[in-house]
């Protein structure tokens, strides 16, 4: 049995739920998933300030999960904020859903593009993809203009407009695989593709998957230096 700990880094239960079904559909049959958020920080994360403030309390869970003897954590929000710090105090392999999902998405075609929550995010994506060595095969990010708690209170609406900005993106962008750069998009990659006929990427579930398969593999990130216990 394999035993995966999803940490939703904000402190909204209706997300935590919205994370926890999906990856229950998804999820292998054998394996175990807990999703759970903290008691204390930012009800969303959607700057730099609420990455800094969600961090305590992702340690703690980073923490748990390693007395609880589960095999994997994954940080479930787009901007994998306290990554480094998480894989530094960690026995389990950490896997942060942006990380993840850029490579995966570099792999599957030649541009792709981010779905992203807001105008002031707009720098960040910019950012993440040269920190991840996948800059070259970066075409844009395509502004929701929905905060998280937005996307996840509204579906309906998050996914028109998903819909919408994917479109253009492939168009205009020469986007060939579209990211849903939020957790709060989870579950919506399969009706967005089906209505673009991109590959339309989770990356939530993307990040679990790729949980699975390290358990698997008896992998793990490297303490040697960069991520060795301060």
């Amino acid at each position: 049995m394999m035993r995966i700990f999803v940490i939703n880094p904000n402190t909204s239960h209706n997300l935590t739920d919205h994370i926890r079904r999906e990856l229950e559909r998804i999820k292998r049959p054998e394996t175990v998933v807990t999703v759970e958020n903290p008691t204390h920080g930012p009800a969303s994360i959607e700057s730099a300030y609420d990455e800094v403030l969600a961090g305590p309390e992702i340690m703690e869970l980073v923490r748990k999960a390693n007395a609880e003897r589960y095999n994997a954590i994954v940080l479930a929000c787009f901007a994998d904020p306290a990554l480094d710090a998480a894989r530094e105090i960690s026995d389990i392999p950490v896997i942060g859903i942006e990380e993840a999902t850029l490579h995966i998405a570099a792999m599957l075609g030649h541009k792709f593009s981010i779905l992203t929550s807001s105008e002031r995010r707009v720098s960040t994506r910019e950012l993440h993809v040269r920190l991840r060595n996948v800059e070259d095969a970066f075409a844009s990010a395509p502004v929701l203009a929905m905060s998280v708690l937005e996307m996840d209170a509204d579906p309906e609406k998050a996914k028109a407009r998903s819909v919408e900005l994917a479109r253009r993106a492939i168009e205009e962008d020469g986007a060939e695989v579209i990211i849903l750069g939020c957790a709060g998009l989870a579950g919506y990659a399969e009706e967005i593709a089906r209505r673009t006929g991109a590959i339309v990427l989770d990356p939530t579930a993307v990040a679990f998957k790729i949980a699975e398969a390290l358990v698997d593999l008896g992998l793990s990130h490297s303490k040697v230096r960069r991520y060795a216990a301060p």
